[in-house]
């Protein structure tokens, strides 16, 4: 499963002005200290790649956060002299840095394109000031135009927009005329996230106080979003994320389809050579140098987990390629699986092929639950 040749490359950088409300991942609202800080032990890092006997083919490069565009620019080219060093970028690589629009310049988008980054993640959420000030964000849809215009005019020619439904105050018609405001602008790529509430965030502690949406009002949410979303030449590849023919992301593929990947900086995971391993979530520790590489104990060797095969195969449109699985784990799929698969079809809720068994855009809301009674 693995792809020993060519490898993506994912770059944490925890950093943020403020985290927000729903947000559970690895980040601080630090200073430039701890970015330089920061900077020097991820170069460390990644310079431990360059011992290997040959340099590694990167095909994807994806900087995520945290708020990579928080990071100053000095620091970021440093970041990238490093990468060219330890690692061959190849020509077509693709390269991603995410960006809250309210941490963005003129200048800052002109360094990125002189670097080679050539796709740019950009985190609206919703275009209603009262919805995004819930969730925490510390933009408004000024600070988006600005960001998504000044890209375009700088030559970015691959743009992904993030939106969420079932958040805080939202109706239908809010997130329809999100939707529709997005689609006007026409990015190559959306990600649409349903809201889910983490422990240890701010709306956990609101849990039974939010104003939310009804389990119903954010299944007609997902439904729309597709609708509308294909309505305008979207295909809905994967569960949360939708592209223009020839836009879908190819570093997170690299995720969803078990190939070979190298993550650095805090918590980072990575599936490189056959093997998992994972680094520390203490700040201090790692820029101590301790960052560990942590083996996982899940999908050891060149022979995926098989629930972690069927789970991520699930999430994408295409499914579970029943030759491969039978390859991977010398047995067939459908086999003692036979009346749920036929009820999920009746239903409307999935699709088997000879060569394939996939979830409909039915099934995909409700893949939780199906992809649990499969495994």
């Amino acid at each position: 499963m693995t792809e020993i040749d060519k490898s993506g490359l994912y770059i944490h950088i925890p950093f943020c002005k403020r985290k927000c409300n729903y947000c559970d991942f690895c980040s601080f609202a630090f200073g430039l200290e701890e970015q330089r800080k920061y900077t020097k032990a991820l170069i460390d890092e990644i310079s431990g790649y360059k011992d290997q006997s040959k340099k590694t083919q990167l095909d994807t490069l994806y900087f995520g956060g945290g708020t990579p565009s928080l990071l100053d620019i000095s620091l970021l080219r440093q970041i990238f002299l490093s990468i060219r060093d330890s690692f061959d970028i190849l020509p077509d690589a693709e390269i991603t840095i995410e960006v809250n629009p309210a941490t963005h310049s003129q200048e800052s988008l002109k360094a990125y394109r002189e670097l080679g980054i050539n796709r740019i993640s950009i985190g609206l959420q919703s275009i209603h000031e009262k919805e995004q000030k819930k969730l925490g964000r510390i933009h408004n849809l000024r600070d988006f135009e600005d960001c998504y215009d000044k890209a375009r005019s700088l030559g970015f020619d691959n743009i992904s927009v993030d939106i969420m439904y079932g958040i805080p105050y939202q109706t239908e018609e809010s997130f329809a005329s999100t939707l529709d405001y997005i689609i006007k602008k026409s990015p190559e790529h959306i990600s649409a996230y349903g809201l889910i509430i983490e422990d240890g965030t701010p709306f956990s502690l609101e849990r039974d106080t939010l104003e939310l949406p009804t389990e119903d009002e954010e299944c007609d949410m997902y439904y729309s979003a597709d609708e509308r979303l294909s309505l305008a030449g979207y295909s809905h590849y994967e569960i949360s994320n939708y592209a223009k023919a020839g836009f879908e992301s190819r570093h997170n593929l690299r995720y969803w389809k078990l190939r070979d990947y190298i993550g650095v900086g805090l918590s980072a995971h990575s599936y490189h050579l056959g093997v998992r391993y994972a680094n520390t979530d203490n700040f201090e520790e790692y820029i101590s140098g301790n960052y560990a590489h942590f083996k996982v104990p899940s999908s050891i060797g060149k022979v995926p987990d098989e629930e972690e095969f069927i789970m991520l195969a699930l999430r994408l449109s295409e499914g579970i390629d029943l030759k491969l699985y039978s390859e991977c784990f010398g047995k067939d799929f459908i086999f003692g699986k036979e009346e749920y698969i036929s009820e999920l079809i009746s239903l409307g809720l999935a699709e088997l092929t000879p060569d394939s068994f996939r979830l409909t855009k039915r099934g995909f809301y409700l893949s939780n639950t199906i992809i649990s009674s499969l495994i």
